[in-house]
């Protein structure tokens, strides 16, 4: 256990506060706790930056969004925060190519990557989709990260791929492994989250239990356990990047199985009922 005090501890910018605190704010608050670093949320980025410029600022606007993101880079410095990963990259992967959503995914990479140069950050978290219409083939979800991989490796830049439980294609620990040992490049990894792989092969927001219903609770304990003694005998540990530890409510009322506002029901329990400090 004595090798784990060696491993960064950091808190992701949209898992602190309330809508009313500021980024500064949090960055205090993440300080004082004494971690050390934070994961910088996008949408916190957005927020940052229209309160900063005083204006409405698009979330395609690279280069105002870079601005704000040299401010944050020295605000953090300031409270000696170390920005650990830039997140969360989604709806990347599997476009048919020739498609808008293919180049619209490419030319978000691009400015994200801007945005990584003027934050100082090396990683990227990247979500697997979400999205309908992408290919069910993980040899095209692989090219494509392969693609993203290679574009950022020339700035000393990481990919991080972490499984939603929600995803189309990859929604496991063991789907986005496969994938990632497809992509063979040396600067993609793991992202593994409790919450995602707990939320997708053990618990279930659609059932009164709160728990994936069809077996009983020890056979579906036992295949869940034997998942992550898998995951610790198959997976290097260089390839996990970094390790969220996360959580969710089991709700009074079970979530209704379908999808509502563009969500699937893990989606929608991800986005709503989970506790923050």
């Amino acid at each position: 256990m004595s090798s784990t005090t060696q491993i960064p501890l950091a808190l992701a910018s949209c898992s602190v506060g309330l809508p009313k605190h500021t980024l500064h704010q949090k960055i205090e608050a993440i300080r004082s706790a004494g971690l050390q670093g934070i994961e910088l949320s996008f949408p916190e980025l957005l927020s940052y930056a229209t309160l900063h410029f005083g204006r409405h600022v698009a979330e395609d606007d690279y280069n105002t969004l870079c601005e704000a993101a040299k401010a944050v880079k020295d605000l953090c410095s300031r409270h000696e925060l170390a920005i650990m990963v830039l997140q969360p990259f989604a709806n990347f992967e599997g476009w048919p190519a020739g498609s808008p959503e293919r180049k619209d995914a490419f030319a978000r990479a691009k400015g994200w990557i801007k945005i990584m140069d003027a934050v100082g950050t090396d990683m990227l978290q990247v979500g697997s989709s979400d999205s309908v219409g992408i290919s069910s083939s993980f040899a095209d979800l692989a090219s494509d990260l392969r693609e993203l991989a290679d574009m950022l490796a020339p700035h000393g830049f990481k990919l991080g791929y972490e499984n939603w439980c929600w995803a189309t294609r990859a929604p496991t620990w063991k789907d986005v492994w496969e994938i990632v040992k497809m992509v063979d490049r040396p600067n993609i990894g793991l992202c593994l989250d409790t919450f995602q792989t707990a939320g997708g092969e053990w618990g279930d927001p659609t059932t009164a239990s709160g728990l994936i219903e069809g077996l009983s609770a020890e056979v579906l304990t036992k295949q869940y356990k034997d998942s992550l003694e898998e995951l610790s005998r198959t997976v290097p540990s260089d390839k996990i990047y970094f390790l969220q530890i996360s959580d969710a409510y089991k709700m009074d009322e079970p979530l209704a199985d379908r999808e509502e506002q563009g969500l699937r029901p893990r989606g929608r329990w991800s986005h709503d009922w989970r506790p923050l400090p």
